[in-house]
């Protein structure tokens, strides 16, 4: 069945069954391999992208689920030209590992869309679902503090 896409502001039609996770969709039909496959079952938040703005485990939305503009961690921002919550998590130095931060950035960029001031009660309660094995937990919520004002000078 085809299906028509919008990521990251481009058109993409795909040729595949409803039941197939967004997340296979995105890394093997459309090669953006920025979204990554973490547990499969929508508990460690490794798949995060955003539908309409809003962050969704792509591991468990499946193409038929899909209803809306699509963006990944590609569409957030460029290498040359950095989101803010990018350059944050960049400043920060959050990453260690790595393998989960394609996530948490589309969370925490999911949490300022809706919350420009968040505390550090609703950061963790935001990105309580995305899980880091290296524990840069205090790297995120500093990361996320420091977007949010500068969000606030935009």
């Amino acid at each position: 069945m085809s299906t028509s896409l919008r990521i990251n502001g481009k058109s993409h039609q795909v040729d595949l069954p409803d039941d197939v996770p967004l997340l296979w969709v995105l890394r093997d039909d459309i090669g953006l391999t920025g979204t990554k496959y973490g547990c499969g079952v929508a508990a460690c938040g490794a798949c995060t992208v955003h539908i309409n703005g809003v962050a969704v485990r792509s591991c468990q939305t499946t193409l038929g689920d899909v209803d809306g503009d699509i963006t990944t961690i590609e569409g957030l921002g460029a290498p040359d030209s950095l989101a803010l919550i990018q350059q944050a998590w960049v400043d920060h130095q959050v990453a260690q590992c790595g393998y989960c931060q394609s996530g948490q950035i589309m969370q925490a960029a999911s949490l300022l869309a809706s919350n420009h001031s968040p505390t550090d009660a609703d950061i963790d309660e935001a990105m309580r679902g995305n899980l880091c094995r290296c524990g840069t937990y205090p790297r995120i919520r500093a990361a996320v503090h420091s977007a949010a004002l500068k969000l606030k000078e935009v």
